[in-house]
């Protein structure tokens, strides 16, 4: 009996798995909620997503991860990750479908004459990713945005030369380009308490969130009453704690 060869089977690559994407990326979290704001958010600091890609959120981070609000309390709810996770995937992987959903969702008229506040955690982590909110902003003028951020050379590269008028910002200290920041520039630093604040000759931004970008300037924040946070900042702004931090690191010239 001959024997009969059969080809062998065909293997198939398996397909990605499209993620799923939200039905509306813009939400409001409790405290920018009384205000009207919406915001937009990402996982603070990193994530380190399904798929085995972990992902820094924040590259310009320093002392601030320390003491991060966005890495405690409602923060940590597995749904909340899940959420920023998604988001993240969606910016990662169909930067322009996350364009075109995010433009459609701004055209609604609840978002016309009103505030956006890019990122409640997270960070302007890359160039592409910047870029595609600029071109938001351009394309939306009817929406103002606002940010904190730690991405120095990034905006000077990026946005300073020729920055929406619609989009305002902040650079918050406590990360590792502080010594890049400039007299001019407008910053925030957060500071153990009120007193604190105005001791520093600073003006406070917790009777609104929209104060760090439209108010006088330069912004104090408040830090939250976290007892292992506040011990961490052992009485120091966020600025001070990363100048320490800063000059350990500097080697010293020899003599």
């Amino acid at each position: 009996m001959t024997a009969v060869l059969l080809p062998p089977p065909t293997v198939r690559p398996a397909r990605r798995r499209r993620p799923r994407r939200p039905e509306r990326l813009l939400g409001q979290n409790s405290e920018l909620r009384g205000e009207g704001i919406w915001n937009w958010t990402l996982p603070a600091l990193a994530a380190r997503l399904d798929d085995g890609r972990t992902v820094s959120t924040c590259p310009a981070a320093g002392v601030c991860a320390l003491a991060c609000y966005a890495r405690s309390g409602a923060y940590n709810f597995p749904n909340v990750q899940a959420r920023h996770k998604a988001n993240l995937e969606y910016v990662l992987d169909d930067l322009t479908g996350w364009q075109r959903q995010m433009a459609a969702e701004l055209a609604h008229p609840r978002y016309r004459g009103g505030w956006v506040r890019v990122h409640d955690s997270g960070d302007f982590f890359s160039d592409h990713y910047l870029s595609a909110w600029l071109r938001l902003m351009h394309f939306r003028p009817q929406v103002s945005f606002y940010a904190y951020t730690k991405e120095v050379q990034r905006f000077r590269r990026l946005v300073e030369p020729s920055p929406p008028r619609n989009f305002h910002w902040v650079y918050s200290h406590g990360g590792r380009e502080d010594h890049l920041l400039r007299p001019g520039d407008r910053v925030a630093d957060v500071f153990p308490d009120e007193a604190a604040i105005r001791a520093a000759g600073y003006h406070s931004q917790e009777a609104s969130d929209l104060l760090a970008v439209l108010g006088p300037a330069p912004v104090g924040i408040p830090a939250n009453n976290i007892p292992a946070f506040r011990k961490r900042m052992a009485g120091r702004s966020f600025r001070q704690w990363q100048a320490e931090r800063d000059a350990k690191r500097t080697p010293r010239r020899p003599r």
